[in-house]
């Protein structure tokens, strides 16, 4: 049982797409295609080049905005919008969860690549508004994404809070090795392990690992 294991958390932050709601929603087919589109219309190239520079830029800099800043000095903000102008039909409430999330001891925020806009919307169609503390995009880091170790930086020292004494959930492991570093509890949300020795922690089902850590 991880229960021990955490019982020294206070603050709990968790990733957002495909980790407060399943891959199977597909949301993020979505943000990829107006991604596709915004790239040929900026970039002025085939939408097969489009999703072959996405994924190069998502492999070298952690996010595709992340590249067309660094490779093409984009404005973030109007690309921000565009991609994440898609409608939530897909997601469903998640009572259970909620419930779940809602029993964690001390503060409980979101901290994703998305923008904090995006994430609230995602928080009312799955039925986890008012659960959080703080609610973190990638415009808080300055743009820069995970896992770029400064981009953890800005949003802790916003946040104050203590890595010693915090948890981390997120889909992309990846995402997992700066916190662990900083001495914080790693969980890997996913369908599959991944092997990593900053993983230390795995679970296919977010709500059920919450509920082993808060069951009396």
């Amino acid at each position: 049982m991880p229960r021990d294991a955490f019982s020294h958390v206070t603050t709990w932050v968790f990733d957002l797409d495909h980790t407060l709601y399943p891959p199977s929603a597909r949301l993020f087919d979505l943000i990829e295609v107006r991604m596709a589109t915004w790239v040929m219309n900026a970039l002025g190239v085939t939408r097969a080049e489009a999703n072959r520079l996405r994924l190069h830029y998502w492999q070298t800099h952690g996010t595709t905005l992340a590249g067309l800043m660094r490779e093409h000095d984009i404005d973030p903000e109007p690309y921000l919008v565009d991609v994440h102008d898609i409608p939530m039909d897909s997601l469903i409430p998640d009572p259970m969860l909620a419930a779940h999330i809602a029993a964690l001891p001390g503060r409980r925020i979101i901290y994703t690549n998305g923008t904090a806009p995006y994430a609230e919307r995602v928080l009312v169609a799955r039925g986890l508004s008012g659960l959080f503390d703080a609610v973190y995009g990638v415009e808080h880091a300055s743009y820069l994404p995970k896992p770029d170790h400064a981009a953890f930086d800005t949003v802790f020292k916003k946040d104050g809070l203590t890595t010693a004494r915090a948890a981390m959930f997120e889909d992309d492991a990846r995402n997992l090795s700066v916190p662990h570093a900083l001495g914080m509890r790693t969980v890997h949300v996913a369908p599959e392990r991944a092997d990593a020795p900053h993983v230390q922690f795995h679970t296919d089902n977010l709500s059920s690992f919450l509920e082993r850590l808060t069951r009396h």
